[in-house]
Order: C-alpha cells, then sequence, then structure tokens
C-alpha cells in the first residue's frame, strides 16, 4: 500500500496510522484531556480532587484487569458487576471475623462464580456472553438474596479504612489496584501461564493441537476475573460504609469493557495491555469528571463513552483485518 503524503512529506499509511493510533493513541489522548481538564478548571490538580479520582477509578481498575485477561482469550465475562454485589452482600454477615475474614469469604465467593462461568465456556462450550450473562443474572439474584431488600450499613472499622484511607496521600484502593496490575502485567509477560492465555485468544484450534492446556487456561482466567471483581466489591462497600447488592456493580462490565478496548486490547483475543488498560480506566474515569464538573448530565456523558467505544473497536477490527 502506497504511503500518503502531507505537505510533501511521506506519512504513514493507514494500517500504520490505525497501529500507531491503538498501540499509543490511549496515552496521547489521556495526556490531552488532562490538560483540556486543567486548562478548563485549574483545581483539578488540586490533592484533593486527584484523591476522589483515584477513589472512583481503583474499583473500574481492578475489574478492568480480569477483563483483559478474559478478552485475551476472545472470551467476556458480563458477570463482574453481579460478582461485586455478591461480595458487597457478604460484608454485612461476615464483617464479624474481621477484614482477613471478610476477605477470605468474598474472595472465595468471586473464585467459585468465576469457576461456574470458567467451566461453563471450557467444558461445556457455552459462549462466553451467553454464559456470563446467565451468570450475571443468577448471581445478582444470589445476592440480593443473601443481603436481602434494602441495604444495610457497615461499620467495621478495618474494613472503612481500607475503603477510605491513604498512604503517602495516595488512597489504599489506588495502591492496592496499582499492585493487582503490576502482578497481571508480570503474568501475561512473565509466566508461561501469561504466553498460553495469549496463544489460545491468538488461535484456539493451535493452541489445543500443541498440546496447550486450554481447559486449564481459560477456568483460571475467569476464576482471577472473579476474584478482582470480589475485591472490587469489598472496596466499594468499605468506600461507602454500606452494602447494597441491588445497585452495587451496575453496569461496571460495561466500564471494564470500556477501559480494556480503548486501551487497545482487541476483543478478538491473541494479545493482552495491560498498561493500556490502566490508561483507559483513567480516562474514561476523567472523562465522566471533566463532564461532571462542568454539570453535562449523564445521559449526554454516556453517549461519549458510546461513541469512544465504537472508535476503539473500529481500530481494533481494521489492525485484525490487514
Amino acid at each position: 500500500m502506497t504511503s500518503l503524503t502531507w505537505g510533501g512529506r511521506a506519512v504513514p499509511d493507514r494500517a500504520r496510522l490505525l497501529r500507531l493510533m491503538q498501540d499509543y493513541g490511549v496515552y496521547a489522548a489521556l495526556a490531552v484531556l488532562f490538560l483540556v481538564a486543567v486548562g478548563l478548571d485549574t483545581s483539578f490538580v488540586e490533592m484533593s480532587n486527584i484523591r476522589v479520582q483515584l477513589f472512583q477509578v481503583a474499583p473500574t481498575l481492578l475489574v478492568a484487569l480480569g477483563m483483559a485477561l478474559v478478552i485475551g482469550t476472545e472470551g467476556i465475562d458480563l458477570s463482574v458487576g453481579a460478582v461485586i454485589a455478591l461480595a458487597a452482600s457478604a460484608v454485612p454477615l461476615y464483617a464479624g471475623y474481621g477484614l482477613p475474614g471478610v476477605l477470605a469469604v468474598a474472595l472465595l465467593m468471586g473464585a467459585a462464580s468465576g469457576a461456574v462461568g470458567g467451566a461453563m465456556v471450557a467444558f461445556a462450550r457455552v459462549q462466553p456472553i451467553v454464559a456470563t450473562l446467565s451468570l450475571m443474572i443468577g448471581v445478582r439474584g444470589l445476592a440480593e438474596i443473601v443481603n436481602g431488600a434494602s441495604a444495610k450499613p457497615v461499620t467495621d472499622g478495618a474494613l472503612l479504612d481500607l475503603g477510605t484511607s491513604s498512604v503517602a496521600g495516595i488512597p489504599e484502593m489506588a495502591w492496592i489496584a496499582a499492585g493487582c496490575a503490576l502482578l497481571t502485567g508480570l503474568l501475561v509477560r512473565r509466566t508461561t501461564f501469561g504466553r498460553q492465555l495469549v496463544a489460545i485468544g491468538d488461535n484456539r484450534p493451535a493452541a489445543r493441537l500443541a498440546g496447550l492446556p486450554v481447559r486449564r487456561v481459560l477456568v483460571t482466567v475467569y476464576v482471577i476475573s472473579g476474584v478482582l471483581a470480589a475485591l472490587a466489591g469489598v472496596l466499594i462497600v468499605g468506600h461507602g460504609a454500606e452494602a447494597d447488592p441491588s445497585n452495587q456493580g451496575l453496569n461496571m462490565e460495561l466500564s471494564a469493557i470500556t477501559a480494556v478496548v480503548v486501551g487497545g486490547t482487541p476483543l478478538s483475543g491473541g494479545r493482552v495491555r495491560v498498561l493500556g488498560t490502566v490508561a483507559g480506566a483513567l480516562f474514561m474515569q476523567l472523562i465522566s469528571a471533566v463532564l461532571t464538573q462542568h454539570n453535562v448530565h449523564t445521559s449526554y456523558t454516556q453517549m461519549v463513552e458510546a461513541a469512544i467505544i465504537a472508535l476503539a473497536v473500529y481500530a481494533s477490527q481494521e489492525r485484525g483485518s490487514r
């Protein structure tokens, strides 16, 4: 394909531009958006506001990290929002056992939910969107049964500290999310499991013929997604000081998928961009914050997010078709 010209100079062809946009576009967009936000309101860079943004983005990032692994296998996990609700429902019931007990129960619930979804995909060969959609409905119902119809307050000091306190001026929630991002990056890039995950997403039949443990990897990926979603649920409860499974985690699966796709991980699988997912989550949080700060109605915010998703998916598909 011939290169385009601009001002008498050759520029990369369309395919190369699309690749550059997918690989680095989210970082450039994040930087530009941050400058715009500061230009519109210099108070945006005040530490109090930055802390608010980090509190809000941390749970989304945790869920997005698990979603990135799932999408890397050419799957999808629509149950993560319901898993958040299920983990939230466990907090008031097991608060008497302290923070370790609450975390153990919640993470176990997330792992069990992920194992069910992963088994449906790996062994029953149900389409991921169908398997996790059914799981989303069932788990959300279970959460409401466990917790009851109304929100329940949470007063455990250690749990509330986890959701509201800071270390070196940065929320503990953000430190936890950053640590999970680092571990996820190492998992993808430095372990055999990570290479197997990418190979399965790139070409599952070939991976199976090559003797890779396809079923085990798929189940493990969904378990990780469930555990990270459950951890996000505990943090959300700690931050809000109440467990409300009817509302907590709603649409979180969409926010996570958006962060992953905007971050450059293709829905077709075969690649996981962990740092891009972090940037994607920050980018979407920044858009929401800027629009909210300037009194833009939520409906318009959702329309903007939808347009960004469409552009990111378009770029991913265009690249994959070449």
